[in-house]
This record gives C-alpha cells, sequence and structure tokens, in this order.
C-alpha cells in the first residue's frame, strides 16, 4: 500500500519532503559508497524511468523527457508517426500534421 501511496505523489523529486531520486535508489548509494544520485533530472540522474528512457531509445520518442532532439515536429523527427506520414504521402492527406500544404 505504501508503494501506491508514493506512486501517487506528485511531489517533485529533489523538492522539500521528496530527497532527490527514490529510496531504493538512495539505499543503493548508500550501501555502494556510489554518489548521491540526483533529482530527476539533473547531474548523474536523466529525465523519467530508466524503462522509460529504454522506451525512448527503442521508439525514437521523447516520452521520458530524456531525448528532446526526438520529440515530435523537430527536424529529425517530423510530426505523426511513420505510418501516419506513409499514409499521408498515399492519400495526399495531413493527418500526421507532417504536410500542411495537403487538405
Amino acid at each position: 500500500m505504501l508503494t501506491t501511496l508514493a506512486a501517487c505523489d506528485s511531489t517533485r523529486d529533489g523538492t522539500r519532503g521528496n530527497p532527490p531520486s527514490t529510496a531504493l535508489q538512495r539505499a543503493y548509494d548508500r550501501a555502494t559508497d556510489a554518489p548521491k544520485t540526483s533529482a530527476d533530472g539533473t547531474g548523474n540522474n536523466p529525465s523519467g524511468t530508466a524503462a522509460g528512457r529504454a522506451l525512448d531509445r527503442a521508439a525514437g520518442t521523447d516520452v521520458s523527457g530524456a531525448y528532446p532532439a526526438q520529440r515530435d515536429g523537430t527536424p529529425a523527427n517530423p510530426p505523426g508517426t511513420a505510418a501516419e506520414r506513409a499514409y499521408d504521402r498515399a492519400t495526399g492527406s495531413n493527418t500526421s500534421g507532417a504536410y500542411p500544404r495537403n487538405r
């Protein structure tokens, strides 16, 4: 139940009442004498969870916030999904948002 309550807490990581990182990560840092893991998105702790970052690397997305260059609508990643853009090219539509000249 405690885990469920912790998951619902919206207090930003590293703010008063919520020390940087997770309790498990802090315990690991103490046990291994590793440098303290900083707050999410800073220092040695990139944005998102390891699972979220792995998803982003595999899918080319930025769900975790750790890969802003992969955000939708950047030069490296135009709006929509590859499937939506393929549909737009085939039908002359703009469902993805990548082809504003198409109506």
